[in-house]
């Protein structure tokens, strides 16, 4: 045998031992960082329900009013397990959504935002489909669906599976339980408005991945209801590569419960889980991976041209999707002129451009070729000062409109958050001028804990993190536009 190829077979030999060792090894060091680092698991990680209805049951004709049915349970066997175990003897003034008269119970506030939410229309204009984001609950839709209500369409903001309950109910969740259940509502929101007015689709982060997909699956299946629009907040088009082993970590978790888990965090939120499983990070990769592979196979045998209109915004920094994918892995695929995206620059004038990472910024979208789509920053109006203006291109073009929006950067704010997008500033909870400590909720949004970050039981950095968009009006306002224009879908 030739030296060379003896050589090569010994490399081979030993790049697949060490690919064998490290997928052994993951799950058994995921195992003893958890067993190590992690907290004790409390009642609300210990629970998962098998109430929710899965992928199977929600066939064509199981309908909203089954759904809401099987989420009454849901929530009955949490309070029971849960808010009635752990409310007995506790302290309310320390933050725990699942103590009853704590101020982050989000029975404090006199809405539900944790279940499905319906905003009827007395003669609907159309009809809204909203879908809420990873770890979070339909509260995160509120403000959109209340003001497209109010523009006169029928809106259903949609729970999904697993959410707005216990964090425990994501650990054994799939993408495939949640894309069922985005059939079963636009189902619903088509029977309610009727064929001839149009079906608006509203996504938040891993909503607007589930939404997205929804867009191309209907290209090849014309039993699903048309949308007319796509609205996308902060899409989930791509993650860390890092998610794609969230599974294998938690190989142990049958025998070691703490395995199932990456984070363990107070649960303070009322409206969003703290704690993180690693099934629910599995899903987001396994999500991504089949939207983009079904993308490329929808562009490949031509039907983009089919593709629904789409409006997107989206931070130029988001740590927690990817948002050069949203450029490179759903925008340059678009048909022309069907796109339009909006980038909200970093603070230019905030004076930290020494502390922010060179790489942190996405691809010249401003100025450096036509595109396809249509491109709008939203940056600074002059490096000088904190007002802002939306730099646009149409598509297809390379002229530079610049529209000042009588809006302003709040002072030592950087930039915005994954989080902020679809929150205004007066939210009771998460805005910067919000009132729920005034009604005896939390006011997450007014926090900017600056002091010694020993005292803390979060980490400070959390507490730091932008809950609410200082541009919503605009936002708000470019989804109104978007969704009355005529060039809508009429669908089945």
């Amino acid at each position: 045998m030739p030296t060379t190829l003896r050589r090569a077979r010994v490399w081979a030999v030993r790049l697949a031992a060490t690919v064998v060792l490290v997928i052994v090894m993951l799950p058994i060091g995921g195992a003893v960082n958890a067993i190590r680092a992690l907290p004790d698991l409390q009642p609300w990680h210990r629970l998962q329900t098998r109430l929710e209805p899965k992928a199977a049951e929600i066939t064509p004709s199981f309908t909203l009013d089954q759904y809401l049915a099987r989420e009454d349970a849901v929530f009955r066997e949490a309070r029971a397990a849960v808010d009635d175990v752990v409310s007995k003897g506790a302290n309310a003034l320390v933050p725990n959504r699942y103590v009853e008269g704590s101020r982050s119970h989000p029975d404090r506030l006199p809405f539900s935002g944790n279940r499905t939410q319906v905003l009827a229309a007395a003669a609907p204009r159309g009809g809204v489909l909203l879908v809420h984001g990873l770890t979070d609950g339909p509260y995160s839709m509120r403000a959109l669906a209340e003001r497209l209500n109010a523009d006169g369409f029928y809106t259903l903001s949609l729970r999904m599976q697993g959410h707005g309950t216990v964090p425990g109910g994501l650990v054994e969740t799939t993408w495939e339980d949640w894309m069922a259940a985005v059939r079963m509502g636009a189902r619903h929101v088509r029977d309610q408005i009727g064929a001839d007015r149009p079906l608006i689709l509203v996504g938040y982060s891993n909503g607007g991945a589930l939404l997205a997909k929804y867009a191309l699956d209907v290209l090849d299946d014309s039993s699903l209801p048309k949308p007319a629009k796509l609205i996308l907040l902060s899409p989930m088009i791509g993650v860390s590569p890092a998610a794609r082993f969230a599974s294998s970590i938690s190989l142990f978790g049958p025998v070691i419960p703490k395995a199932r888990w990456i984070d363990v965090v107070p649960e303070y939120n009322p409206f969003k889980y703290n704690s993180f499983p690693a099934n629910a990070g599995a899903q987001t990769f396994r999500l991504t991976s089949e939207l983009n592979r079904e993308l490329l196979d929808v562009e490949r045998r031509g039907l983009m041209a089919q593709m629904t209109p789409v409006l997107a915004f989206q931070s130029v920094v988001d740590t927690t999707v990817s948002s050069p994918a949203v450029v490179h892995d759903l925008f340059d695929h678009l048909p022309s002129g069907r796109g339009e995206l909006v980038v909200f620059d970093l603070n230019r004038q905030a004076g930290v451009d020494l502390f922010t990472r060179p790489d942190e910024v996405l691809p010249k979208l401003i100025g450096e070729r036509p595109r396809p789509y249509s491109v709008t920053l939203v940056t600074n109006t002059r490096p000088d000062t904190l007002e802002v203006s939306a730099m646009s291109v149409k598509a297809g073009a390379s002229e530079i409109t610049t529209e000042p929006l009588g809006l302003s950067w709040p002072e030592a704010i950087y930039s915005l958050s994954h989080v902020a997008l679809p929150f205004p500033i007066d939210d009771p909870v998460y805005g910067g001028e919000g009132r729920g400590r005034e009604v005896g909720s939390v006011s997450l949004g007014r926090l900017s804990p600056r002091g010694e970050k020993s005292v803390l039981i979060v980490p400070q950095d959390v507490l730091m993190r932008l809950t609410w968009n200082p541009f919503f009006p605009y936002l708000a306002g470019r989804v109104r536009q978007f969704v009355s224009r005529s060039d809508v879908v009429r669908g089945n």
